[in-house]
């Protein structure tokens, strides 16, 4: 009987279905008990995780019969790739069972933050009706920058163009030629280069994974150069952006609004946070841009149907 560990959060609904009959210990508090999850893995032949534990070095000595790892998510930094590929094991990501989720993120906060009114609760309710001070832009018309036009960014382009917004990316992977820069909705414009880019988006979301090509390739030089006001949106990987220069660049004005959902370190404590806070305009969530209710049953079970599948052909 195969034995199945799972260390972080996932849609119970998919564990009962994909893995009965398997040997299961679903603990999504495993992650952060590394000697729990170390003797967890003892005989285990499939691990599923998110992107917090890190499937690497010691974990991955923990476990000589794995044969398997399901991924929670798309992102694969969290992974020893080339370790897993030595020994043999299979690595399967959910992908394009988040994708909806993210874009809407990048959507909804490039929204909230051009807006920037929605944060008045207390001053209303207090009576101050601080109107003319709330007097915010739309998104209808501003210029769409999206670093990276994978799946994830097209779906983003997708909506932005229908709410009326110019849209641009740079991607050097693909070709000039791919269909993918015309959809449904209208055409994504190709930045030949990041400062083309940069320089002429109202709103700039990153889509790439970290990479070493990736790692802080928004840092001051590249914030400067975007539009005064403009707006970053970071749903990627939190090494990519150099968190300092943004917190930099939105205490004197230059940028309009962040929103950052992913942080190089995580999860953050008071010491690495305490550069982000009382900052203007500035939206912190805790790397749940691609977690929805709908979105969590759609990765959990595309994970589990390719774990299971793997355990059963091989």
């Amino acid at each position: 009987m195969p034995k199945v560990v799972i260390s972080e959060f996932m849609d119970e609904a998919a564990i009962a279905a994909e893995f009965g009959g398997f040997e299961t210990l679903y603990d999504p508090g495993l992650v952060d008990r590394p000697d729990d999850l170390t003797a967890a893995l003892a005989g285990a032949d499939a691990l599923v995780v998110r992107n917090r534990t890190q499937v690497r070095g010691a974990l991955l000595a923990a476990a000589p019969d794995l044969k398997v790892v399901g991924r929670l998510g798309v992102g694969l930094d969290n992974i020893d790739l080339a370790a897993c590929g030595e020994r043999g094991i299979a690595v399967y990501p959910a992908t394009g069972a988040n994708d909806v989720a993210v874009a809407e993120y990048v959507i909804g906060t490039a929204m909230l933050l051009l807006r920037g009114a929605y944060g008045a609760t207390a001053a209303v309710a207090a009576g101050t009706w601080p109107r003319d001070a709330l007097m915010g832009r739309e998104i209808s018309g501003k210029r769409l920058g999206l670093v990276g036009f994978g799946a994830i960014a097209r779906e983003t382009a997708h909506r932005a163009l229908a709410l009326g917004m110019e849209v641009s990316a740079h991607d050097p992977l693909l070709p000039a030629d791919d269909p993918a820069w015309r959809t449904g909705s209208g055409t994504v414009a190709r930045a030949e280069n990041l400062a083309a880019l940069v320089a002429r988006s109202d709103v700039l979301s990153l889509h790439v994974p970290l990479t070493p090509e990736t790692r802080g390739m928004i840092d001051a030089g590249i914030l400067a150069r975007m539009p005064a006001g403009a707006v970053l949106i970071n749903a990627a990987r939190g090494e990519v952006v150099d968190v300092a220069a943004v917190a930099e660049a939105l205490r004197g004005r230059h940028l309009g609004g962040a929103a950052l959902d992913v942080f190089p370190q995580e999860p953050l404590d008071a010491a690495s946070g305490a550069p982000l806070r009382d900052l203007p305009n500035l939206i912190l969530t805790p790397h749940i841009a691609g977690v929805t209710q709908e979105s969590n049953v759609r990765v959990s079970r595309v994970t589990a149907q390719a774990v299971r599948r793997h355990l059963s052909e091989g």
